[in-house]
């Protein structure tokens, strides 16, 4: 246990695969350990790099990994891909954690806290709720139009909806039953949709970094919020210039993501600042 230096962790719901190297890269131990077994075995090895793909539970599991004295790190995924030596099983993936780790040039995520981690998840169901309610404005659409009725696209068919299904004579009873209960379904996702985005507004206010992402033109609430979150502390970036190509491809959710140019160029000026911000 004294010579490990580098654990590569393959991430299960149930069971973990590790595998353990010393300073010059000769393994040390495998083994499957259950979720219980994990946290005992890793507190009784002595502090050393532990790695993992940043996926579910790797975050949680991160921040145990601190408590314990580990210096805990994230890979992307995709990284770690070309790094799988033979056919791919949970120890050659643990394996090929380490391989992709020991790179000097490595990229790294930054472990989100409890707070970064709830307002993301925020994020994704505003996203969900939202190609839901889009959904529902084209189901009434499509019903409508099977009849010879054809309204204007977006939000503005829900407010013309009364006045037609009142002066439509000619629809069926059951289709008008049908369409009434859509309109309900997308108020209730709108009002979902209008809570989450005070949650997230409130979120805001409480982190110093997105309030000083609302200062620059072009970046709304939505967005600083999502910047925030999947920034991090932004010591993954060695530059602003890389901070800058990340923010234009940002994992962020689709509905908050920057598309224009000027808040392109909005988001890598952040990015220098947040770069400058840092620095000593």
């Amino acid at each position: 246990m004294n010579a490990v230096s580098l654990i590569g962790i393959d991430l299960g719901k149930h069971s973990f695969h590790l595998h353990a190297q010393d300073g010059l890269g000769r393994m040390v131990f495998r083994k499957k350990l259950s979720r219980q077994q994990l946290l005992r075995t890793l507190a009784n090895v002595p502090a050393c790099r532990v790695v993992m793909e940043a996926c579910a539970g790797s975050h949680w599991l991160a921040r145990r990994l601190a408590g314990m004295g580990h210096e805990a790190r994230l890979i992307s995924p995709q990284l770690v891909r070309p790094f799988v030596a033979g056919n791919k099983n949970d120890f050659g993936d643990a394996q090929a954690i380490c391989e992709a780790a020991s790179r000097p040039s490595m990229r790294f995520v930054s472990p989100r806290n409890e707070a970064q981690q709830t307002v993301s998840a925020l994020h994704r169901i505003r996203e969900a709720l939202v190609r839901d309610r889009t959904g529902t404005t084209n189901q009434i659409h499509g019903f409508l139009l099977e009849f010879g009725i054809s309204l204007p696209k977006g939000a503005a068919i829900i407010r013309r909806l009364p006045a037609v299904l009142t002066h439509e004579s000619a629809l069926p009873a059951r289709l008008v039953a049908l369409v009434e209960r859509l309109r309900e379904h997308y108020r209730y996702l709108d009002q979902q949709i209008q809570q989450i985005e005070q949650e997230l507004f409130a979120a805001l206010r409480d982190d110093d970094k997105s309030r000083r992402l609302l200062e620059i033109p072009g970046i709304g609430p939505i967005t600083a919020s999502a910047l925030a979150v999947e920034l991090g502390d932004a010591k993954q970036f060695a530059n602003a210039r890389q901070r800058s190509g990340w923010c234009r491809a940002s994992t962020a959710p689709a509905a908050s993501r920057p598309c224009s140019a000027s808040v392109n160029a909005a988001i890598a000026t952040c990015a220098g600042c947040w770069c400058n911000a840092r620095a000593p």
